[in-house]
């Protein structure tokens, strides 16, 4: 705990419900829908979810089983996550998780999991889609002696969990920056049909809300003092094929630009996570693109750089994604950087209507990409979950252009991921504008599906596949010569069966 002198808590009534993660851990019950604040590994709950775990040892030692359905911005860490599922005490997961264990469970049939548009979360839980919201488990920065919370390193759909739920478990860590305060810009302006109202944000840097969370002193049942560090997000070293994947994403812009097409400031950048993302965001520091903004879900180390150096001038965001120094940087320099983010609830930050408005550039990650221009970027084989979807859907069918950005092989070359059909669709070809490997970039736009399929082999399949692509689409067309997208249907399901039972999908 935190000692009294130095508490974030500065509401009588709600500093008297301080207590200890176990005794919070009580208001929660077998078959409760849980909201936990937390979105890519930052802002999450993080005494609380051990103290659950705990409970639910317990409960297994009598022989009882307790599980409870799990609601979340998006990723959190393996201390929530991951515990939870280790115990199974996980009956459905919902929107988006990363976790190993998690995945585990979920894959083998353990646990139910709902992977959404993020953007969609909050209107469904109003709805009342998944039933009733029981409890909140939110981290905050600190209490206001008017009672405001004051949001944490995400707000994700902390708005909703507090509104909805009948009891609220509060996280105040002391770990989070106190200049935190006056960072965020949480909306309370959204409503259901018919009473809905345009979003009036017309740039990234505009705020619409307030800087606090609101909830009801009587709501909040207990408070749990903590002091400890995010998750940190580990990225690889940028390696060869990222930097040629961002080379020829900054050649693209650039080219985009002289035609005009683009202004020389670009338009509001939406970046997925991951090292591709990384090596783009370093191209484009000091690069001819300046002043840069985001309008975009998570904030990534590259990105604090890029508002360091001046190339860019304002992040609108949902959350932090930062490696153990980006977050040191953050500290170290949050007066710095404090007027130039804005986090706001993903509801927001992913909103459709805002994101065609400004017209972002969404760039974002793929599994595998079929010659038609059809992205999968959940699944492995068509069955098996990886992450989710997150916000990909709703930055890539609003976006001014949709791209993703792979590389063109996986598993050390033995599979392509450059295929005749994807194994599951999450973007269809309506949605994607430009395709990028590192062999390339297949701008798709204006073209009808042969001619996309002839660009995509051509610009982003890798050497040792491209003629067996091309020898599939040419047997495609010549067997089908009147349809529209030409494919071999067993043929091309024949590519994933091949690395199932080969390890390989290379000819023999």
């Amino acid at each position: 705990m935190t000692p009294a002198d130095q508490s974030r808590i500065h509401h009588p009534a709600i500093a008297g419900r301080v207590m200890s993660a176990e005794e919070a851990a009580q208001f929660i019950g077998p078959g409760d829908n849980v909201g936990m604040s937390g979105f890519t590994g930052a802002g999450y709950p993080k005494a609380v979810p051990g103290a659950l775990v705990r409970r639910v040892e317990e409960a297994s030692a009598r022989g009882d089983r307790f599980a409870v359905s799990v609601w979340t911005g998006a990723s959190t860490a393996p201390e929530l996550d991951g515990a939870l599922a280790a115990v199974d005490a996980i009956d459905l997961r919902m929107p988006y998780q990363s976790d190993p264990v998690s995945r585990a469970k979920i894959n083998a049939g353990l646990v139910d999991y709902l992977d959404l548009h993020l953007s969609h979360v909050a209107q469904m839980v109003w709805e009342g889609a998944f039933g009733h919201l029981d409890v909140a488990v939110v981290e905050v920065t600190g209490v206001t002696a008017d009672g405001e919370l004051i949001p944490s390193s995400s707000v994700g759909n902390n708005k909703t969990w507090i509104d909805q739920a009948d009891r609220v478990i509060l996280e105040v860590n002391s770990w989070q920056p106190a200049a935190f305060e006056g960072m965020h810009d949480v909306y309370y302006g959204t409503a259901l049909p018919p009473l809905r109202k345009p979003v009036q944000i017309l740039s990234a840097s505009d705020r619409i809300g307030v800087p606090y969370l609101h909830c009801v002193p009587e709501k909040i049942v207990a408070v749990v003092e903590t002091n400890t560090p995010d998750r940190n997000t580990v990225f690889k070293p940028v390696d060869d094929t990222s930097q040629q994947i961002a080379q020829h994403l900054l050649e693209f812009l650039a080219y985009e630009v002289k035609r005009d097409r683009l202004p020389a400031s670009l338009l509001p950048l939406q970046s997925g996570v991951g090292n591709i993302a990384n090596a783009v965001l370093r191209g484009l520091d000091g690069g001819p693109f300046r002043p840069l903004t985001a309008y975009t879900e998570v904030i990534q180390d590259g990105m604090l750089a890029l508002l360091r150096s001046g190339t860019m001038d304002t992040i609108s965001a949902t959350a932090f994604s930062l490696s153990e120094e980006g977050a040191a940087d953050l500290h170290a320099n949050i007066a710095e950087y404090h007027d130039r983010i804005v986090l706001r609830p993903q509801e927001i930050s992913n909103h459709p209507e805002v994101i065609r408005r400004l017209g972002c550039l969404a760039m974002n990650g793929a599994i595998e990409a079929d010659i038609y221009g059809n992205v999968n970027s959940t699944h492995v084989m068509g069955s098996s979950i990886m992450n989710g979807i997150g916000g990909s859907g709703d930055f890539a069918r609003n976006a001014y252009l949709a791209m993703f950005l792979t590389p063109s092989t996986a598993k050390d070359g033995a599979i392509s991921s450059i295929v005749p059909m994807v194994s599951h669709v999450d973007h269809t070809e309506h949605d994607v504008h430009v395709i990028i490997t590192e062999q390339g970039v297949a701008d798709l736009r204006g073209l009808a599906p042969r001619r996309r399929a002839q660009t995509i082999i051509d610009h982003c399949a890798h050497p040792d596949y491209r003629p067996m692509l091309q020898d599939y689409f040419d047997r495609a067309r010549a067997s089908s010569a009147g349809q529209h997208t030409p494919h071999l249907i067993d043929e091309a399901l024949s590519w994933h069966a091949r690395y199932l039972r080969a390890g390989t999908m290379r000819p023999d």
